[in-house]
């Protein structure tokens, strides 16, 4: 079995839910100490990009 296939599943899944948590959580006040930026959403974003590069490499490695 491949490994890009669960690895980029669970980071997909992950990625999903961090990146709804940062989006509802907006403005909220325990960004303040992360000098306003909002963490949640940053690595959110980057958790579902390579969860999705992933999957796309695991896909692209069973058709060859």
């Amino acid at each position: 079995m491949d490994l890009r296939l669960p690895i980029g599943y669970v980071f997909t899944i992950y990625g999903i839910m961090l990146t709804g948590y940062g989006a509802f959580t907006k403005g909220a006040e325990m960004y303040k100490k992360s000098l306003e930026l909002n963490v949640n959403l940053i690595w959110g974003v980057v958790m579902l990009v390579f969860g999705i590069v992933m999957l796309v490499f695991a896909k692209k490695a069973g058709k060859a």
